[in-house]
C-alpha cells in the first residue's frame, strides 16, 4: 500500500521548526512550481540548521525529493549563507544524484531568513502584501521540518525532540536534542548553567525576533535558541522599554530622516510599509501622508531591523505592533495586496550585514562557534504543551494513569480545527493534565 505523504505528516505532528509552528500537512498539500529549503538561519547566534544541513545531510535530500515530487514542483533549492562551508560541501557531494535539486548562496545580511525574502532572492518573485509564498507559486520550508519528514516518512517517527542552540551567558556554547516538555532551567543546566553573577534574562529564539521566558517555560519544537543575556544588556533593555515610554522619547529625538524605512526589508521587495510613517504617530498623532493608512502596520514582520538603523535607536517596529494590536480589537483586518512589480533599485546596496548587526547588538563576545553535541542524560519527567502550533491547542487523547511509551500520541486537533498531533516525548505516566500541558513521569 503506497504511503499517504500528508497523512504521515499529519500523523507525525510535524509543525514548522523555525517559525511560529503552521502545521506542515496544511503546508503541503498544495501544488506548487517551486519547494525551498530556508537554511539561511539569518538570526545571529543561532546555530541549529547550518549543522543539521552539513551532518543529516542525505535525509534532508531525500526528504526534499520527497515533498518536490509530491506537490508537482519544477525545480527544489536549498537556500542556505555562503559561509555555510560545511553544508555545502556536504550538499555538493550527492545533489549529483538529484534531479532537479540545487543550492542558492545567500550573502550574510539580515533577515535573509524571512522567507518572503528567501523567496526574492531564489526567484525573483515577490510575495504580495499580506499573502503567503503559495501566491507566487512557492513552497518555503525549514531545514529541521524537512528532516522531521524524513524521520516519520521512512522511520516512522513522530515529532518527540528539538534541536536548540546555546549561546550568551552559558558555560557552553552546543547544540543538543532535547525532548520537548523539558524546561528551559532544565535545558540550561545541561548546557552547564548560567555564568551571568546578578539577574538575566532567557531568549527563546534569536536575539532579534526571540520572546523572553521564564525558567520554568518548556522546549517545544519550535525551540531553536536559548540565549541567556544580564537583565541590563541593552537588547534586553530595548525589548522591555514600554510603548508610551518609547512614544515621549520618539516625540523628541526623531528626527524624520527616514533611515529605518531605508532599510526595511519589506519595503525593499516592494511593500508599502514605511516605518518612517507609522513613527509619526509620536510626533503628530497620525502618518502624515493621505496616501498611507495605518493598515501598512499589518505588513511589518516585526523583525526589528529599523530599530538598529536608527541613530536615536528608536523603535518603529514596537509603533506597528501597538497598532496590529489596536486594529484586531477593532476587528480591522489588513486588507492591503498590492503586488509589487519590482524590487526597490537599491536593494542590493541596502542589505544589512550580520557582522554589522552583531556589533550593534552588544554580541559580539557571544558569536562564537555551538557544535553539535550527544550528551548522555535522563529525564524522568516532561510537561508537554498542547499549543505548540498556529491554531488550536491540540485536545488530550490519553488520562491521568495512562501508561504511555515515547512517540505515543497524547493530543490530538480538535475536529475541524487548524492544529498539529502532539506525542510523547519519554516513556511513563501521565501524571497530570492541567495549564495546557500533559505531564509525563517515568
Amino acid at each position: 500500500m503506497e504511503k499517504n505523504l500528508i497523512d504521515i505528516i499529519a500523523q507525525s505532528g510535524i509543525v514548522g521548526a523555525g517559525g511560529a509552528g503552521f502545521p506542515t500537512h496544511v503546508k503541503m498539500n498544495a501544488k506548487a512550481e517551486y519547494v525551498i529549503i530556508n537554511g539561511a538561519e539569518c538570526e545571529p547566534l543561532l546555530r541549529v540548521d547550518q549543522q543539521l544541513m552539513a551532518v543529516e545531510t542525505k535525509k534532508i535530500l531525500e526528504a526534499l525529493k520527497l515533498v518536490k515530487d509530491f506537490v508537482g514542483a519544477d525545480k527544489a533549492v536549498i537556500a542556505l549563507k555562503d559561509h555555510y562551508h560545511d553544508a555545502i560541501n556536504s550538499f555538493n557531494k550527492y545533489l549529483g544524484e538529484y534531479e532537479g535539486i540545487s543550492l542558492h548562496l545567500l550573502e550574510n545580511f539580515y533577515p535573509a531568513g524571512d522567507e518572503q525574502i528567501t523567496v526574492y532572492e531564489v526567484t525573483g518573485r515577490i510575495v504580495p502584501e499580506g499573502g503567503i509564498p503559495l501566491k507566487c507559486g512557492v513552497i518555503v520550508s525549514n531545514v529541521e521540518t524537512m528532516l522531521n519528514i524524513y524521520n516519520a516518512y521512512f522511520d516512522d517517527e513522530p515529532v518527540t525532540d528539538s534541536y536548540v542552540t546555546f549561546a550568551g551567558e552559558v558555560k557552553n556554547h552546543i547544540t543538543l536534542k532535547l525532548p520537548l516538555g523539558m524546561t528551559v532551567a532544565e535545558a540550561l543546566a545541561m548546557a552547564g548553567g548560567v555564568t551571568v553573577d546578578g539577574p538575566f534574562v532567557v531568549i527563546n529564539g534569536g536575539p532579534m525576533m526571540g520572546k523572553h521566558v521564564p525558567l520554568d517555560s518548556k522546549i517545544t519544537k519550535t525551540t531553536k535558541g536559548l540565549i541567556v543575556l544580564p537583565e541590563s544588556h541593552p537588547l534586553i533593555q530595548d525589548v522591555k522599554m514600554d510603548i508610551n515610554q518609547m512614544l515621549h522619547v520618539a516625540k523628541a529625538a526623531c528626527c524624520h530622516c527616514s533611515m529605518c524605512t531605508e532599510v526595511c526589508p519589506r519595503n525593499l521587495i516592494g511593500h508599502s510599509i514605511a516605518p518612517n510613517k507609522t513613527i509619526r504617530f509620536a510626533s503628530y498623532g497620525n502618518l502624515c501622508d493621505g496616501s498611507a493608512t495605518p493598515m501598512i502596520a499589518f505588513l511589518c514582520s516585526e523583525c526589528r531591523l529599523c530599530q538598529y538603523a536608527c541613530i536615536m535607536n528608536l523603535q518603529p517596529w514596537k509603533v506597528n505592533h501597538m497598532l496590529k494590536g489596536m486594529m484586531a480589537k477593532e476587528g480591522i483586518r489588513n486588507t492591503l495586496s498590492n503586488a509589487p512589480e519590482s524590487a526597490h533599485p537599491m536593494r542590493e546596496y541596502k542589505k544589512y550585514p550580520i557582522a554589522k548587526l552583531i556589533r550593534n547588538l552588544g554580541l559580539t563576545k557571544y558569536n562564537v562557534a555551538a557544535p553539535m553535541t550527544a550528551l548522555p542524560y535522563e529525564v524522568d519527567h516532561v510537561s508537554i504543551p498542547l499549543g505548540q502550533h498556529i491554531g488550536a491547542p491540540a485536545e488530550p487523547c490519553v488520562a491521568v494513569g495512562d501508561t504511555v511509551n515515547k512517540g505515543d500520541v497524547i493530543a490530538k486537533p480538535a475536529e475541524g480545527k487548524l492544529g498539529a498531533c502532539i506525542h510523547a516525548s519519554i516513556s511513563g505516566t501521565v501524571k497530570a493534565i492541567a495549564d495546557g500541558c500533559v505531564s509525563i513521569e517515568k
